[in-house]
């Protein structure tokens, strides 16, 4: 077979269509990775949320005169709902988690809600679901940075502005379980 000017244009036109959908299929196997991270966060976030009012309610017994950062809590769990990108979730995330902080740093001041053992057990839960929040945190955090490396990477960013592939966002929260490391001056 003779290696004329039409079969060199053929074989490079199909490496080329070969090399397309090769690299369009590897920006669709990212995206669904992203997609799936991103559902293991919700859900956490999800288990999160439901531990909530069993811990409002717990506290309520005891601390019943907190009533203003119960308040608080309840109205910020309920904002967090509904259909928003990353950033907002990450924005609204950090202020459940802060204010959850603040419903432990309440409960220190009652030692007979700390001794409950309704209280420790979801003291216990919200530790576990905080742990799996960010495990989740990291997995879609990971994906996201193989997304965008194959979204910025020459030559790949090409068949990303072709087709409209652009940089997915990385997911950071506050935990209630993360505690400031303390400041010591001498």
């Amino acid at each position: 077979m003779e290696l004329g000017p039409s079969n060199i244009i053929l074989m490079v036109v199909i490496l080329a269509v070969t090399w397309l959908a090769w690299i369009y299929n590897r920006f669709i196997r990212r995206k669904n990775e992203v997609r799936e991270a991103w559902s293991g966060i919700d859900v956490q976030l999800k288990r999160r949320h439901n531990l909530i009012p069993n811990l409002i309610e717990t506290v309520k017994g005891y601390a019943g005169h907190e009533q203003e950062t119960l308040d608080t809590l309840t109205r910020i769990r309920t904002g967090t709902t509904g259909e928003r990108g990353v950033a907002q979730v990450a924005q609204q995330e950090t202020i459940l988690s802060k204010a959850l902080g603040n419903i432990l740093a309440v409960a220190e001041g009652y030692p007979d809600l700390k001794a409950s053992g309704n209280f420790l057990d979801l003291q216990q839960k919200l530790h576990e679901v905080e742990e799996q929040v960010q495990l989740s945190r990291r997995y879609y955090n990971g994906t996201v940075r193989d997304w965008n490396i194959l979204v910025e990477s020459f030559p790949s960013n090409l068949i990303a502005t072709s087709f409209g592939f652009g940089i997915a966002e990385f997911f950071e929260i506050e935990l209630a379980t993360e505690r400031a490391v303390p400041e010591v001056s001498f």
